[in-house]
């Protein structure tokens, strides 16, 4: 497997040096299909919450050459063969860090707690926030409920319109045509 916390510990100043903050840092079945396993970093710029394709090769190639020092070095980060993906979060994003329950508060999200957690285990609804290290939904069915944040296991936003319209896309390079329609108002 792979040590995510000493992983962590060197891609965050990595990240850090080209001014992102680092979003979440995995490792998991390779999205490709090919039954191989995937370092997957995830990383943003503040000003914008997202990151374009260039920013991602930059920190691709940092990432490389500190891991690839790393191993030269004699330190086992990874056992298993794998490959590394750079990416944005994305619109429907992990909820990873404390701000990201601040920031992304009034959008709905899906939040699955711990195995023997003492409650529903998945939550879906609009999030309220964060206080007191209890996170803050108003649930589809049980209302409004305080999720201690030390045991979610996963949490994300969850794809809708709203949110959609509050994630505009930094870069359409390769769009071929971008169309924004106005509503018509009935007569």
């Amino acid at each position: 497997m792979a040590d995510i916390a000493r992983l962590t510990q060197l891609i965050e100043p990595e990240a850090a040096a080209l001014g992102f903050d680092l979003v979440r840092v995995a490792f998991l079945p390779s999205e490709a299909g090919d039954g191989g396993m995937a370092l997957q970093i995830m990383a943003e710029d503040p000003a914008t919450g997202q990151l374009v394709i260039d920013q991602c090769a930059a920190l691709s190639r940092r990432v490389s050459d500190v891991l690839d020092a790393a191993e030269e070095a004699g330190d086992v980060l990874i056992e298993d063969a794998y490959h590394l993906e750079v990416s944005s979060p994305g619109i429907d994003r992990p909820l990873t860090r404390d701000k990201d329950f601040v920031n992304w508060a009034g959008h709905e999200v899906r939040i699955v707690m711990d195995k023997g957690f003492d409650g529903q285990r998945v939550n879906k609804g609009v999030l309220g926030g964060l206080e007191d290290g209890m996170v803050l939904v108003k649930e589809v069915k049980a209302g409004d409920v305080r999720l201690p944040r030390q045991q979610i296991h996963m949490a994300k936003l969850v794809l809708t319109d709203a949110l959609i319209a509050a994630t505009r896309p930094l870069d359409t390079s390769g769009v071929d045509e971008l169309i924004e329609e106005e509503e018509k108002a009935d007569d």
